[in-house]
């Protein structure tokens, strides 16, 4: 496939897949405005190296690992708290809309809270994450039991506060 194919087929993945970029970056960052400001980055990256590509089943992939990347690095760029912001109506159902789950997800590092968001958010096989991921799928099984029962604890310790 030559180099104009492959990035024709590149920027067709970002289309099909931009709402979902932005609820991952959102994950990381939980403000609106870094989050597409990640995406934006991300689809600059993802286009100017779409010759990079070896082959057009790795695109979605490659996206995925290309927003994780940039997310992580606008993280350690700004080495701040990133508040818990609403986000603003779109018009589209926010699918993030239990701020007690995504509160938990602070208990998380990146690694467990990237897996739970890609298996439970973007509906992703273990397969696909650990693609993604370039880990074994046994390690990413790991890493997603340890993460439920982290999350089970807090959610638990939530609800306890709730009815006390």
């Amino acid at each position: 496939m030559n180099a104009d194919a492959l990035q024709k087929k590149v920027e067709e993945q970002i289309l099909d897949s931009y709402e979902a970029m932005y609820r991952l970056a959102y994950t990381y960052v939980r403000n609106e405005e870094d989050a597409l400001d990640i995406v934006q980055e991300s689809v600059y990256k993802a286009i100017r190296y779409s010759g990079r590509v070896q082959k057009e089943a790795y695109i979605h992939t490659w996206l995925w690992r290309i927003v994780m990347n940039t997310a992580t690095d606008f993280i350690r760029r700004n080495r701040r708290e990133i508040a818990l912001e609403a986000t603003q109506e779109t018009g589209k159902e926010d699918i993030y809309q239990d701020f007690d789950t995504l509160e938990a997800l602070k208990a998380l590092d990146e690694r467990e809270r990237t897996v739970i968001v890609l298996r439970f958010f973007e509906d992703l096989k273990l397969e696909d994450i650990a693609k993604i991921l370039d880990e074994n799928i046994s390690t990413v099984k790991t890493v997603l039991y340890r993460s439920l029962k982290k999350l089970k604890v807090r959610l638990t310790e939530g609800e306890m506060l709730y009815e006390g």
